[in-house]
């Protein structure tokens, strides 16, 4: 078994997600059995997280992932793209509203746009969510979360809600092929 750990320390956006995406094939090509992603990401944009979490999930091997110290907002759907999810001991998990930042004038139909986005995107994060903690003895409230009241879980917090597996404070296998993604 060849175990692959990418250290991703960034922001999500196109670099990152590109990187990422470039480090995975590279690992696939050189032999990658399973593939660790560990993460500390304060998040960033929804149309590359959603990106990176179905190019995860369409890998032909394991995907692990592993908060380093702080997963925020899309770097939760990242991160819920591993089979295998845990955190270290003093790490975190933020969930909170979504914003955008708009450049320049805006016409009404431009504006509809955005909103229909915001609403779409809302939808996919809160059934990504829903679907791979299905089942935790303390379901999130997603949409509370990212409409109204941001919330932070503790790595016990996230194992009752179910989007970890285990705690796991040694996520670095000595024999370990090591990759870094970062901005």
């Amino acid at each position: 078994m060849t175990r692959h750990i990418i250290h991703y320390t960034g922001p999500i956006n196109s670099s990152t997600c590109g990187n990422l995406i470039n480090t995975c094939a590279k690992a696939m090509h050189q032999g990658a059995t399973i593939i660790q992603v560990n993460v500390a990401t304060m998040g960033g944009e929804c149309s590359y997280g959603f990106t990176l979490y179905n190019f995860l999930r369409s890998l032909p091997v394991p995907v692990h992932t592993h908060n380093l110290g702080t997963v925020e907002s899309m770097g939760n759907i990242l991160f819920l793209a591993g089979e295998r999810r845990t955190a270290c001991t003093y790490s975190k998990f933020l969930f909170h509203p979504f914003h955008w930042t708009l450049h320049g004038a805006v016409d009404h139909a431009r504006m509809a746009e955005y909103a229909m986005s915001l609403d779409y995107d809302l939808r996919l994060y809160a059934e990504i969510v829903a679907e791979r903690t299905a089942g935790a003895a303390e379901p999130l409230d997603i949409q509370r979360y990212l409409m109204a009241q941001p919330r932070i879980l503790d790595p016990h917090e996230a194992l009752a809600s179910g989007l970890l597996t285990a705690l796991d404070d040694v996520p670095i296998d000595a024999g370990a092929v090591q990759w870094s993604v970062h901005a």
